[in-house]
């Protein structure tokens, strides 16, 4: 159903950010890799088109490859005619601004030649000396990159009025406790936490900023955003494509690491977080971090009870064969690592006892989004005597992350006639079709608020700790408990059977808009 949506727009412009952030200068580490030039490039040429980016600026690309100025801004060139970005002209402009230096990570020379190029830089572009560094390198490199940052005197201390320095970390941050733990400390003998922008990219998604909008400047939901209404929340992060050229990170990572640990949990604590006192970066962050502390500890020796794996076998997809994950480049032919994982949390909190969450997250599905659905609980009792209370669905509020972001809600109806029949409708809205504008990719929407200073969108050191404490509680009931046999589901369905028997012994069934939003299917793809 179509549901028409007159708009009113009445703009409210967080503070700062409506202007251009203030001069500075870009340096990407890893900047050859796939990461830059799949996110980044696309990203900051997008910023430039807006007009979002500072009148004066730099990028200094910093990697291994031997490129110079003219090979580097050729790449880039290319990236951007690749995925179609507007007006050659401004692309030529654009690059013009980016240059390149030649990196060994190990070598102090390298870092003094870096600082050599940003001293000339920040002259000509009169950047007063500020600067973003971007690592888009695995996490073990992280440290020795911030202590060479801080030998070659490229960082610059907090000091109101004087030159910024702000360092932005891709995840994974560490891959267990110990290493996140390890890293933080590392980086913290050179780097105030305010300095330390640890990237989520999802917490960029227009619809997982709206989540927070949706709740508590609405009057309507947030008096029923509790135990007493909701039944159940089921998030969901389905992938079609397998590893790619990512086997020799995602082999020794697994989906439980490389989904849960960061986007899974972080927008379980957007759904179920406290109104902040205000709406500023640690009055934000603390109120997520109150979540972690909440998380019900999976009981010891019963991981298999709240948190199913799987891993991918041969199968069909979009009407193609498609391999196994073992079969996959790159992967061990014995490989146990898990590509599928459901799981059923707690929260122990006023707002949320006894309220299921159900996680889950897979490569090679059946179909490719990311949702979160919102279960209401069923009328208590029905007036009407034709028709049972169990009769009534239930409500259920979807937000659509990727792809179609948008909000969906189910509600019932009668049906027109003479009959008492119902109907359920589901008013659905997209982004794209309301309000006709470009919107922010992720990565724009990150990159600007680090030249903005503004850290609400970014992870705390205690979340990215609290998180891997949690996870890796589970890894641990993992190694002590029986492994099931992999492969466990085909590529192109929905994950292992025992995922369904997860939430299905609750008497709940896993419902998502993803196929087809506007009638709910149920894990086989039915529509309920």
């Amino acid at each position: 159903m179509k549901t028409k949506i007159d708009l009113n727009v009445h703009t409210h412009h967080r503070a700062g950010t409506e202007e251009r952030p203030g001069s500075c200068g870009i340096v990407i580490f890893g900047a050859s890799g796939d990461l830059a030039h799949r996110k980044l490039y696309p990203a900051l040429f997008d910023l430039y088109y807006a007009g979002h980016l500072p009148e004066n600026f730099f990028v200094i690309g910093f990697a291994r490859s031997v490129w110079d100025d003219q090979a580097f801004r050729k790449q880039v060139l290319e990236t951007l005619k690749e995925i179609g970005k507007p007006d050659p002209a401004k692309q030529k402009k654009f690059v013009s601004h980016l240059y390149y230096r030649v990196a060994d990570l190990d070598d102090t020379a390298s870092f003094h030649h870096l600082a050599d190029a940003l001293k000339e830089l920040h002259q000509k572009y009169k950047t007063q000396g500020n600067v973003m560094y971007h690592l888009a390198i695995p996490p073990e490199a992280c440290g020795n990159v911030v202590a060479q940052l801080n030998r070659a005197h490229l960082i610059n201390p907090p000091k109101k009025g004087g030159p910024w320095t702000r360092i932005i970390f891709e995840k994974p941050f560490g891959h267990d406790l110990e290493s996140a733990r390890a890293l933080n400390h590392d980086i913290h003998q050179y780097l105030k936490e305010e300095q330390i922008y640890r990237i989520d990219h999802y917490l960029g998604k227009e619809t997982v900023q709206n989540i927070l909008m949706f709740r508590f400047a609405n009057s309507i939901f947030e008096p029923i955003w509790n135990r007493r209404y909701i039944d159940n929340i089921q998030i969901m992060a389905h992938e079609t494509l397998g590893v790619e050229q990512r086997a020799a990170y995602y082999d020794h990572a697994g989906v439980i690491k490389d989904m849960f640990q960061n986007h899974i949990l972080q927008l379980l604590t957007l759904c179920t977080m406290e109104p902040p006192i205000k709406f500023n970066a640690e009055q934000y962050r603390d109120e997520k971090t109150k979540i972690f502390h909440a998380l019900r500890p999976i009981p010891r020796g019963k991981v298999n009870d709240y948190v199913v794996r799987g891993q991918y076998g041969p199968g069909k997809l979009e009407g193609k064969k498609a391999i196994g994950y073992r079969q996959e480049k790159g992967v061990a032919p014995r490989s146990q690592t898990d590509t599928f994982v459901a799981m059923k949390l707690f929260i122990d909190n006023w707002r949320w006892q006894g309220v299921p969450f159900y996680l889950r997250s897979g490569k090679r599905m059946n179909a490719h989004g990311t949702e979160i659905l919102i279960q209401f609980k069923q009328i208590p009792h029905s007036m009407f005597s034709s028709v049972p209370p169990d009769t009534f669905a239930s409500n259920i509020l979807c937000f659509r992350i990727q792809p179609d972001e948008g909000i969906s809600l189910r509600i019932e109806s009668k049906q027109p006639g003479p009959e008492f029949s119902l109907a359920s409708l589901n008013f659905n809205f997209e982004y794209k079709n309301v309000f006709h504008t470009h919107l922010m990719g992720p990565y724009e929407r990150l990159l600007l608020d680090c030249m903005h200073g503004d850290q609400t969108l970014f992870i705390r050191e205690d979340q990215v700790e609290l998180s891997w404490a949690f996870i890796d509680k589970i890894l641990e009931g993992w190694q002590k408990s029986h492994a099931p046999k992999f492969p466990n589901y085909a590529a192109g369905s929905w994950g292992p059977e025992a995922a369904n028997k997860l939430i299905e012994q609750d008497g709940r069934k896993w419902r998502s808009y993803v196929a087809n939003y506007s009638a709910p299917t149920d894990e086989h793809g039915k529509k309920l």
